[in-house]
């Protein structure tokens, strides 16, 4: 490069803290948001404890995760007497862990995944719980799960409330002058 910016060097600085941090260990990343209505009221990202075989097998283990706390929380909301009008939906950007999780064909490429992965699908086939398809571009549990792109990482984080620690220390500023 002839004539690096500033710009530039954060972006090797950027890479190489991810590089310094990251344990190529092969396990994939949970992430989900979980909204009452327009409003979050739960997430997490974790790291998966075996590797998996396939991006449909780690999001299947996802989807797993992600309604363990779905059911937690309808559970809570029960016992506040709220019960909600519908069955929570899940949205899925892999097609394969989608079709998985109603198919009650046993799959020869998954019988590896353990049983307590299959409650996923007794809710589904239940109707108690809807999984549903969302194309990547739509799906703000990347910002959980993957290394974005600036931009990227901006525009999920404006979509589900982030705010720029900065610019709201800059406004509280400015209000008390």
């Amino acid at each position: 490069m002839h004539a690096p910016t500033f710009t530039h060097w954060q972006h090797v600085k950027r890479l190489l803290r991810f590089i310094a941090g990251d344990v190529d260990d092969r396990t994939s990343t949970s992430g989900f948001l979980i909204y009452l209505g327009d409003t979050l009221i739960s997430w997490k990202s974790k790291k998966q404890r075996t590797v998996a075989r396939s991006s449909t097998e780690a999001e299947y283990r996802a989807l797993a995760l992600a309604t363990s706390e779905t059911i937690w929380i309808q559970n809570l909301l029960a016992e506040l007497h709220y019960s909600l009008p519908a069955a929570p939906t899940l949205y899925c950007d892999n097609l394969g862990a989608v079709n998985f999780s109603s198919n009650p064909v046993f799959h020869s490429r998954m019988k590896h995944l353990a049983l307590d992965y299959h409650f996923v699908r007794q809710l589904v086939n239940s109707r108690q719980l809807l999984v549903r398809y969302l194309p990547t571009a739509s799906q703000l549990a990347d910002l959980l799960t993957k290394a974005l792109p600036v931009t990227r990482f901006r525009l999920l984080g404006c979509k589900i409330g982030l705010a720029d620690a900065a610019s709201i220390l800059r406004g509280r500023i400015r209000e008390k002058s």
